[in-house]
Order: C-alpha cells, then sequence, then structure tokens
C-alpha cells in the first residue's frame, strides 16, 4: 500500500492527479443546473468489505465517479433552498484546497502563521458585523452546535466563578440550579443542553409574542423575576429558523443586565443582517450579548464545516478549555486556540473565510445578502398572489415559510405529500416548516449563486408539484 501512496506522490503523477481532480471537480460546478437539487430518495452506497488491497487512486476516483458522483446534490447550487446552506465562492473554494494542502494545524502558536491567521480573521469578522474588537473575541468551531455548547461551557464556567465553585473540576454538581430561559431555542441549542451536562430540563420556556417566535421580553422578565435559580442563562434569536423572527435585543439586554443573566445569542445566519444598512437595526443590542453564535457555512458561503464563537469573556471560555500539558507549551504572540475549542487537532477553517475577506470585502457579503433577502420577498410576492398558495408569516429576511393549499380536510398531509413531489422532480429542493400549527414548506435562500433567473424555474416547480398533488388527491 504504501508503495501506491509514494506513487502518487511522485510530482509528475501527483500534478496529472490534481488536474484531474480539478477538472472533475470543474465539471460537477458547471452541470449544478442540470443537477438534481437534491437526490430523493436518496440512494445507498453499498457496504461491500474492505479491500486487502487498494486499487489505487486512479481505481478509487473511477468508483467515485460511478458510484458516489452521480447521486450528489446540487446542495453547492443556486435551487438548493433546504435548511440555511451556502454553496461555495470560488475563492473559498481556493481557500480550502490550500487549507487542505498545507495541512496546517492551527491551535498552538510558535510554529507557523497559521494561529496569527486564525486571529487576524476573526478580528476582521468583528469589523464585518460591527462588532468592537476590543470586548469581543473567540474562536472557530465546525458550526453552530459547537458554538452553541461553547457558549455553555463559557457561562457556567463564568457562573460558578461567580458563586465561588469548580464546576470545571467538579462537574455540574457544584452548580446544579442553573436555568436556562428561552422562547425559541435552536434544536443544537437543546441538543447541547444535554451534552454540556447542563441537562436538557433545564430549559424554562418563555412565551413568544403573538403569530411570533420571537421572545416576550416582559414574560423573560416575569421568568427571571419568578425564578430562584441561583445562575441564569437567556438564550435569545438573531432570526428564527423558521419565521425568521428577531428577539428585541436591546430590551432582553437591559432585563439580563436587571436578572444578572448570561446573554448568548444564536445569530447563526441572522448575524448577517448587520451587514446591511437597511436591516441592521434587527439586530440592534447584539453587541451587548455576553457571546455569539454565528455560521459561516451558511451565508459567508465557505464550505462544510465552519463556525465561529464569540464572547465577552474569553478568560471563562479559556478556564473551561485549557489543557495543563508540558509538550502542548509552546509560546507564541497568537492566542492558543486549543485552549478555547473542544479540540486539541483543528483544520484551518480561517483560510477559507480569509481569503473570502480579502477577494470580496464587506461589499461583496453585503451583495449576497441583500440578494439573498430580495429573491426571498419577491418568492413571497408570488406566493401572495398564486392561486392554490399561503405564505405562513411576512418575510423577514432570507427564508420563505409557505403552505399549499389543496381540496382536503387533512392539509398537513397534502402539503407532505406536495413537498415529496416537488423534491423528487428536482428542479428546486425546499424542507418542511411547520409554523402556528400549520405543516408547510420552508425555503431558505442563502446562495451566492442565486439571483432572480433562478425564480421563473421555481414559480414552475411549485406550480407543477401543486398540480401533481391535486391530481393524486382526486
Amino acid at each position: 500500500m504504501s508503495d501506491k501512496m509514494f506513487g502518487d506522490a511522485v510530482p509528475d503523477r501527483l500534478d496529472r492527479l490534481l488536474h484531474e481532480t480539478a477538472d472533475n471537480a470543474l465539471r460537477f460546478l458547471g452541470g449544478l443546473n442540470d443537477r438534481a437539487a437534491a437526490v430523493v430518495p436518496s440512494p445507498v452506497l453499498t457496504k461491500g468489505p474492505l479491500p486487502e488491497e487498494g486499487v489505487g487512486l486512479d481505481g478509487a476516483m473511477a468508483q467515485y465517479q460511478a458510484e458516489i458522483e452521480p447521486y450528489l446534490s446540487a446542495s453547492a447550487g443556486s435551487r438548493y433552498f433546504g435548511f440555511v446552506t451556502g454553496g461555495v465562492t470560488p475563492a473559498a473554494l481556493v481557500g480550502d484546497w490550500l487549507a487542505s494542502a498545507v495541512d496546517q494545524n492551527p491551535p498552538n502558536p510558535g510554529e507557523s502563521i497559521a494561529p496569527s491567521v486564525t486571529d487576524a480573521t476573526i478580528g476582521q469578522l468583528l469589523d464585518l458585523f460591527d462588532l468592537p474588537r476590543e470586548q469581543f473575541d473567540g474562536c472557530f468551531t465546525t458550526g453552530a452546535t459547537a458554538a452553541n455548547f461553547l457558549s455553555l461551557i463559557a457561562a457556567r464556567e463564568w457562573w460558578a466563578d461567580k458563586l465561588g465553585v469548580d464546576v470545571t473540576g467538579d462537574g455540574m454538581a457544584a452548580l446544579p440550579d442553573l436555568k436556562i430561559f428561552s422562547a425559541c431555542p435552536h434544536s443544537s441549542m437543546v441538543k447541547v443542553m444535554g451534552l454540556s451536562g447542563v441537562g436538557r430540563n433545564a430549559l424554562v420556556p418563555v412565551d413568544q409574542l403573538p403569530q411570533s417566535e420571537a421572545m416576550d421580553p416582559e414574560a423573560l422578565d416575569k421568568a427571571l423575576l419568578e425564578s430562584d435559580a441561583s445562575a441564569k442563562i437567556v438564550v435569545a434569536s438573531a432570526g428564527t429558523v423558521t419565521a425568521t423572527d428577531f428577539d428585541d435585543l436591546n430590551r432582553i439586554a437591559d432585563i439580563c443586565a436587571s436578572h444578572d443573566a448570561w446573554l448568548h445569542v444564536d445569530g447563526a445566519f441572522g448575524l448577517f443582517a448587520r451587514c446591511l444598512p437597511e436591516m441592521a437595526g434587527r439586530v440592534a443590542g447584539i453587541e451587548r450579548a455576553d457571546s455569539i453564535t454565528a455560521d459561516f457555512h451558511k451565508w459567508l458561503n465557505v464550505p462544510y464545516d465552519c463556525g465561529l464563537f464569540l464572547t465577552r469573556h474569553v478568560e471563562a471560555l479559556e478556564k473551561a478549555n485549557a489543557m495543563d500539558v508540558a509538550y502542548l507549551k509552546i509560546e507564541g504572540e497568537a492566542p492558543t486556540y486549543m485552549n478555547r475549542s473542544l479540540e486539541n487537532s483543528q483544520r484551518f477553517r480561517a483560510l477559507p473565510v480569509w481569503m473570502t475577506l480579502q477577494a470580496y470585502g464587506r461589499d461583496g457579503v453585503r451583495d449576497v445578502v441583500r440578494r439573498n433577502c430580495s429573491f426571498a420577498a419577491k418568492l413571497a410576492d408570488w406566493i401572495e398572489q398564486a392561486e392554490g398558495f399561503e405564505l405562513l408569516t411576512p418575510v423577514k429576511l432570507n427564508v420563505v415559510c409557505f403552505r399549499a393549499l389543496f381540496d382536503t380536510d387533512d392539509q398537513d398531509a397534502a402539503n407532505k405529500a406536495f413537498l415529496q413531489t416537488l423534491n423528487e422532480a428536482g428542479s428546486i429542493f425546499c424542507t418542511p416548516g411547520a409554523l402556528f400549527g400549520k405543516a408547510g414548506v420552508r425555503a431558505a435562500i442563502s446562495n451566492w449563486r442565486t439571483t432572480e433567473d433562478d425564480l421563473p424555474v421555481t414559480f414552475k416547480a411549485l406550480e407543477e408539484a401543486h398540480a401533481a398533488t391535486a391530481q393524486g388527491l382526486k
């Protein structure tokens, strides 16, 4: 096997293999509009036995082209509206390929410029989101889930210090009465409540405003006042996942200050509203948060996986994640990111982000966000005017939540069938979107490739899926 590896690494052969790989990637990207937005139902790769002797890189590539590549979705394309999925810009792709080639491990300073690149990139991201550099710092993560996990780790450490207990040493038994207050927490936050030892039952649900997923500030004030918990964390939303509602962060920050509660804001994609002068007001007050979650394989359109955790209390984060091992104590001017994040070994995630920011600047990011929001607004306008559809909530950012209407008593079941028909057709891909007791469809527009040219295709796909579903219900 090693002979094959070393043979592949011979410069002339590696040059050919990398050029062939680039050609394959270019064919894939160039054919996104001809590929199904998603492969529904998705095929399953045969679970064959591990070969005793490998077939070499040429053979493995041939297998990939025959068994895997034809069945990949066009999630990098302009009409994949599932979840909140960005594509990959040319600059991010170049940065990611270079990150793989140079294979740096950036958690420790003192051996390369990689940690300094991470430090500088986080600074420019703070500029992008108009957050004060002198108050916030943090680390790259695998995504919003890991960032939300770090928020709980840092918050419980901060609380433990205030209460004079050692939660990192003794575990949550030292801090048993910690409660989390939230109106519409992302499912990843609920997940990490269990993983962090805080416990899912520590969640205190807070009322939402009428016909909204946004938190009712007066209900939060009342819940904090009535709670006898010694440690309190408030989880607010800058863009909820379905209705894309924004909590009143300034009001919530005032309430948290009056009750001495840690304020975490999940801004996985909603934080990008801060880039647009016309929308920045929706995220006003986020600069007062104790911690913030952001996600860059969403609206920054860098490859999976890449998120960011920011906090005012880096010392609490570093205390919780500290590694006290002699062989890891390498000094340098950049932060030791191993002491800020879950992973001791980390991909050079900053490089695709840095490349994106240098290539396109603030204006480039702003343009993508603005175009996607405009697309969502025009799609919503069409839905409101089209026969057989209804909008479940006004569009506030880049997500459209709607419902198809049919002549049936079970609209929820009909919408499930409609979504299946829509996605199997392959022109666009959407996900379920239940809201205010109604099942529907959710379309999230977050790809840099998406333009108004995709609107007629989208309208046609919706009309055809509606007609096919209606016919099937007869």
